[in-house]
């Protein structure tokens, strides 16, 4: 963290300098589409999204376990 900078402040610069780099990357990834290019199988193209998703699916699950903590029901 910046020295005075707030934890939210915080999160916000860095979020959105990686959320900016990952989004380029998944466009380069992308790019390689292009069959002018690029030579490549169905398999491979599952194993890399497989890849991606089950990251994203981690990911998204470390901010759901904060996110819930505190939410119930009162009896």
């Amino acid at each position: 963290m910046v020295k005075g900078e707030t934890k939210s402040e915080a999160f916000k610069r860095l979020a959105n300098r990686r959320v900016n780099r990952v989004l380029g990357e998944l466009r380069l990834i992308g790019n390689l589409s292009n069959r002018s290019n690029y030579n490549y199988t169905e398999s491979e193209i599952k194993t890399i999204f497989s890849n991606i998703e089950e990251e994203l699916r981690l990911t998204k699950s470390r901010f759901a376990v904060h996110l819930r903590k505190g939410v119930g029901i009162k009896i």
